[in-house]
């Protein structure tokens, strides 16, 4: 689908194939493609029209070498400390069947992958490469959620970058900043960077 004469929106199956759509075109480097923006479903392409037309850019995508799901990325991972001691943590290990000892053991041994991010600046939606979740939402959202919690919602986990009322399960609190004016880029997540969450002492 076109947007003008600036850009187009890739239609995906859903967020695996966004990571693989998203990787490649990265690695594509598309001559006149100046910005990727993904979400759960779609990837928009920008282009500037002085150097290059849709049609050529469309053309390429086409042609272009599609990166598997789990394929090696040139993307530094990042480690973010985390205390597993969030309030619904035991609940929600209840409700999927394993101890807290073994969703911590599961959640913490495998990367995550910054798919797309939205919402407030800094709140990216990370997907993990090992065994899958599938966390409910709250019933009843929280009026506010505090800055550093690490929550979780269906197959992502997020970690909230200021207070802001959410209805994902909070499952720990770390005290890295997700989004600081003063850092170049103020985010520090950005889609297809790698995340491992370390369990803190």
């Amino acid at each position: 689908m076109t947007c003008g004469d600036r850009a187009f929106l890739l239609e995906l199956a859903g967020v695996d194939e966004v990571l693989q759509y998203h990787a490649s075109l990265q690695a594509a480097d598309i001559a006149g493609v100046v910005d990727l923006v993904p979400a759960a479903r779609t990837i928009l392409v920008q282009i500037d029209p002085a150097v290059t037309e849709l049609r050529v850019v469309l053309g390429a995508v086409e042609k272009m070498q599609i990166v598997p799901r789990h394929g090696r990325s040139e993307s530094p991972v990042i480690d973010i400390p985390i205390r597993y001691d969030g309030p619904d943590l035991m609940g929600l290990s209840a409700r999927l069947g394993v101890s807290p000892d073994e969703f911590i053991r599961r959640h913490s041994s495998q990367t995550w992958t910054v798919a797309f991010t939205c919402r407030t600046p800094g709140f990216g939606y990370l997907v993990g490469a090992g065994e899958p979740f599938d966390v409910p939402r709250l019933q009843e959202p929280r009026p506010e959620v505090p800055t550093g919690a690490v929550a979780m919602a269906g197959r992502f986990t997020s970690i909230y970058p200021r207070p802001s009322p959410g209805g994902w399960q909070v499952i720990g609190t770390t005290e890295v900043r997700m989004w600081n004016v003063e850092r170049t880029p103020p985010a520090l997540l950005s889609p297809g960077h790698q995340v491992r969450f370390i369990q803190a002492d």
